[in-house]
C-alpha cells in the first residue's frame, strides 16, 4: 500500500488556533529563509491544499510549492468552490470552459512534476441527492477526466442511496471521500470502506460536536484531538486495503493535526524520522516516545 498521511493545509498563521510558537517557531524566532511547506514536506509525504478553493490555482504558485518539496512530495488539491458551492446550482452553464482550464492551467507544474495527487470535490452539506444533483455530479467527474478525483459528499441523502453513488463514482474511477466528523440526522453515514476506486482517501475532520454549527470563529470547530483508542480503529481499516491510501487530518486548531497525523503515521508503521519542534511534544507528551525532538525555537 502507497500510504500519504498528512495535514489540511500547511499554513496558519493567525487566531486562537495558529500554528506558529507550536509546529512553527514565531515570526521573531525564525531563522532568514525559514519556509513553512519545506519544514512541512520534511515531516510528512502529502497535504490538502486549502488555498485552491477560495481561488483559482495559480501556476506560478504552484510551480514554488513544487520545487520547495522533495520528490515524493504529493499535493492533494480542493476543487475551486465555483465547482462545488455556487450556490448551489447544479447548472452546468454556470462553469465556463475558461474556469475549467484555469483551473487545469493552475495545477499543471504540480503534474509536471509528478507531485499531483487527488482533485479533492468537496460539497457542502446543502448539495443533496437529487436528479439535478446527480447529473450535475455526473458532469463535473467526467469534465475532469484524467485526474485522479475524490469526491467529498455530506449530507444523508447520498448513503441513503449507497448502491447508486458508489456506481456512480465508480464509473469515474473517482474516490468517495470517507469522512470522521460529528454526526447529526442529516449527516451522511459511511463504514470507512475503501469501495471501488483507485485510491482510499479519508478527511478526518475532528469531533468538536458542541461548537460544530454554534462557534465564534470558524477555526473553533476543528477544536479537537483524537485520542489514540479513536485513530487504531481508523488505521485498522486502512490496513485493510491494498490500494493508495490517502489521510488528511483537518482538525487543525492548535496543530492538533500535526499531533494526530504523526500519530496515525506510527500506528500505520510509516517511518517518522524527522525531528519535531520541542514546543509540539511538550502540547502533546504522547508524541515524546515517537519522535525524536529539535532544540527549542530552533528549527533550522
Amino acid at each position: 500500500m502507497d500510504l500519504r498521511v498528512g495535514t489540511s493545509g500547511w499554513n496558519y498563521a493567525t487566531g486562537r488556533g495558529t500554528w506558529n510558537g507550536i509546529f512553527y517557531p514565531l515570526p521573531e524566532d525564525r531563522q532568514r529563509g525559514f519556509d513553512e511547506l519545506s519544514f512541512y514536506a520534511e515531516r510528512f509525504n502529502a497535504v490538502e491544499v486549502n488555498s485552491t478553493f477560495y481561488g483559482q490555482p495559480r501556476a506560478n504558485v504552484a510551480l514554488g510549492w513544487a520545487r520547495r518539496t522533495p520528490a515524493h512530495f504529493e499535493f492533494a488539491v480542493k476543487l475551486y468552490q465555483k465547482f462545488t458551492h455556487p450556490g448551489m446550482t447544479t447548472d452546468t452553464t454556470a462553469i465556463s470552459q475558461a474556469d475549467v482550464d484555469a483551473f487545469r492551467g493552475g495545477i499543471d507544474p504540480l503534474a509536471a512534476a509528478g507531485k499531483l495527487g487527488p482533485i479533492l470535490a468537496q460539497f457542502p452539506p446543502s448539495f443533496h441527492r437529487s436528479p439535478e444533483a446527480v447529473a450535475y455530479l455526473d458532469w463535473l467527474l467526467g469534465t475532469f477526466a484524467g485526474y485522479t478525483l475524490a469526491v467529498e459528499l455530506r449530507h444523508a441523502s447520498w448513503s441513503d442511496a449507497t448502491v447508486d453513488t458508489r456506481a456512480l463514482l465508480r464509473s469515474h474511477h473517482a474516490a468517495w471521500v470517507q469522512i470522521d466528523e460529528p454526526k447529526f440526522d442529516s449527516s451522511i453515514r459511511q463504514d470507512l470502506s475503501a469501495a471501488d476506486g483507485d485510491v482510499f482517501y479519508m478527511r478526518l475532520h475532528g469531533r468538536n460536536a458542541a461548537q460544530w454549527w454554534e462557534h465564534d470563529q470558524a477555526e473553533d470547530r476543528y477544536n479537537y484531538l483524537y485520542s489514540a483508542q479513536e485513530l487504531e480503529p481508523i488505521a485498522e481499516k486502512v490496513r485493510q486495503t491494498a490500494k493508495k491510501a490517502y489521510l488528511f487530518l483537518n482538525n487543525h486548531f492548535s496543530a492538533q493535526a500535526v499531533a494526530n497525523a504523526t500519530t496515525l503515521r506510527k500506528m500505520l508503521d510509516e517511518p517518522v524520522t524527522a525531528a519535531m519542534p520541542a514546543e509540539l511534544v511538550e502540547r502533546f507528551p504522547d508524541l515524546a516516545g515517537l519522535v525524536a525532538t529539535l532544540p527549542r525555537a530552533r528549527l533550522l
